[in-house]
């Protein structure tokens, strides 16, 4: 299979692009109350248990993943993995410098806020990378297993979830699991990477110069 390769700079563009996604996604959640799954889940719930921040705590618990990453997936993804949960990190911590939200309705957040993370991780995947944590696991399985990873995702979000209720209401629990279908949604519909193969009709159009794409 051959597959388009993305310089350093496009890369580091579209990563931090992504991390504004997510970032502001997640903003969207701290606004409401709201939980999100993943890493970024976990460091949301370490935020009601520890007297620490989202961007800080959301460091710490992806630092585990990179060895898994770096032995099992590669130097390139790890490298840009580090670059996607840094720039959430950090972006995390700023927005709320720029952009005040004091009234939203919670399903607005939920819903806007899940598919804003899942374009997010969904340019993260096709650049390479992940948003940590369950993303590295969820790309390594797709990647060796053939095991989707929004399927994947969305079973370990639902897990994180539950465990949202020690902390918060469970009606905000219920709108946070509506936000994780939304991402997990854009992610099973949209991460195919054998429907964005272009060698088959490639070939075929180099064999047969007067054949015509399907579709034209």
């Amino acid at each position: 299979m051959q597959k388009t390769q993305h310089g350093f700079i496009e890369d580091l563009f579209a990563l931090v692009c992504a991390g504004l996604f997510v970032a502001f996604g997640v903003y969207l959640f701290q606004s409401q109350d709201l939980m999100v799954g993943g890493a970024a889940g976990l460091a949301l719930l370490g935020t009601h248990a520890l007297p620490m921040d989202f961007g800080v705590l959301f460091f710490i618990i992806n630092l585990p993943f990179y060895a898994l990453a770096w032995t099992q997936i590669g130097k390139r993804f790890t490298i840009n993995t580090f670059i996607s949960v840094t720039t959430v990190s950090v972006l995390s911590e700023q927005i709320p410098k720029f952009v005040d939200i004091s009234n939203a309705n919670p399903l607005f957040a939920a819903i806007f806020g899940g598919m804003l993370i899942g374009v997010g991780m969904l340019i993260m995947f096709r650049h390479t990378s992940s948003l940590g944590g369950v993303g590295i696991l969820a790309f390594f399985l797709q990647g060796k297993y053939g095991i989707r990873a929004g399927m994947f995702q969305l079973s370990v979000d639902t897990i994180i979830l539950l465990s949202a209720l020690i902390f918060i209401d469970w009606p905000l629990v219920v709108i946070s699991v509506l936000a994780a279908v939304c991402l997990n949604m854009v992610l099973s519909l949209n991460h195919r990477p054998e429907r964005y193969d272009a060698a088959p009709r490639d070939r075929q159009l180099h064999a047969d110069p007067g054949a015509q794409p399907q579709g034209s």
